[in-house]
């Protein structure tokens, strides 16, 4: 891991942040829903800010980045399809500083909390300052993220505080409004006002799939058996970080399997921001490979069924969109499992 280069002064601040913070405890009386924004005094970036704590599992403040990030959390508080929800913590683009037990922290966390003359003890109560990207391994915060994240704990426990004394604080005036934290122009004195800001849509993009090979479909007609079984399609983010020379990620599988016998006919791997460009080639592969073509194909995401369509529907194989997979589910917990 690579730390970020703070000088000792600014690491400093940041941790006495966390640990006025921590010690407040807003968990006790805030909730995840109990949404904030704080606005970042250098990019002037809004992040969207909760907080972690009230299930006693996780203790932490999230400060969700920019339009996209409040996005995830939306879907994180939905959770409307089973078929996204273990994928949502690998897409989430957010700071976390969390207070974690000792033994969760790296050498590197360590280090430079020995370098400060700090002491922590007990459960729960050693920070972590995290970032996160969609597809990638939560890292080492940048200076510019790590100073973000100094001002957003101040600025939640200034929040936090306020809230306990009047829990009306963050109702909006209006809907789709979210209370915020506002600093003052760069280069003036650091000051601080109240605010109401109206988030930025965001629309995710929908994955462009290249066109499929028709010569290639004839030749795999031709060369193919039919069965009356039907497969499971579906992709995901495998459990298990890669890292090929930089940051870490999270590369997607794409999984078929038997539906009837639970058998797992073919699965690989590929970076994410590869994975629609090259996905209906691999899977003609396959095709090409076993010979033999299913009555039907059970998904459970619509961009399943966008990659396979023009595919099927040239072999003539039904597409069926179902709310689960049973094999699918059963491989995909024999995996976490795992890992």
């Amino acid at each position: 891991m690579n730390v970020a280069d703070l000088t000792l002064d600014e690491w400093r601040e940041l941790y006495v942040a966390a640990e006025e913070f921590r010690n407040l405890e807003p968990w006790t009386w805030m909730s995840d829903a109990d949404l904030f924004a704080v606005q970042d005094p250098r990019s002037r970036e809004v992040g969207y800010c909760c907080v972690l704590g009230a299930l006693e599992e996780v203790f932490a403040l999230c400060v969700y980045r920019g339009a996209e990030g409040l996005a995830g959390y939306g879907e994180m508080q939905s959770w409307e399809t089973d078929a996204h929800i273990e994928d949502l913590p690998f897409t989430q683009k957010c700071l976390m500083a969390s207070f974690e037990d000792r033994e969760r922290l790296h050498k590197e966390d360590r280090d430079i909390i020995k370098k400060l003359g700090l002491k922590f003890r007990g459960r729960d109560s050693w920070p972590l300052f995290r970032s996160h990207l969609p597809g990638y391994f939560p890292w080492f915060v940048t200076r510019d993220e790590a100073l973000f994240l100094t001002a957003a704990l101040r600025q939640a426990t200034d929040v936090a505080t306020r809230f306990n004394e009047n829990d009306e604080l963050l109702t909006p005036p209006e809907e789709d409004l979210v209370f915020a934290r506002i600093p003052a122009a760069e280069g003036k004195v650091e000051t601080w006002r109240d605010d109401w800001v109206r988030p930025e849509p965001f629309d995710r993009e929908k994955p462009e799939f290249p066109p499929v090979d028709t010569q290639r479909l004839d030749r795999i007609l031709r060369n193919s058996s039919r069965s009356p079984t039907a497969w499971e399609v579906h992709f995901f983010f495998f459990p298990a970080p890669v890292r090929e020379g930089g940051r870490p990620f999270f590369p997607m599988m794409l999984l078929v399997m038997d539906h009837e016998k639970g058998v797992g006919l073919d699965t690989w791997l590929v970076p994410s921001w590869e994975f629609f460009a090259v996905c209906r080639g691999r899977f003609l592969d396959f095709l090409e490979r076993v010979q033999a073509l299913p009555s039907r194909i059970l998904v459970c995401r619509q961009e399943t069924a966008s990659m396979l369509e023009p595919i099927a529907a040239a072999l003539r194989i039904k597409i069926r969109l179902v709310k689960t997979l049973r094999q699918t589910r059963a491989f995909r917990d024999a995996m976490a499992s795992r890992f």
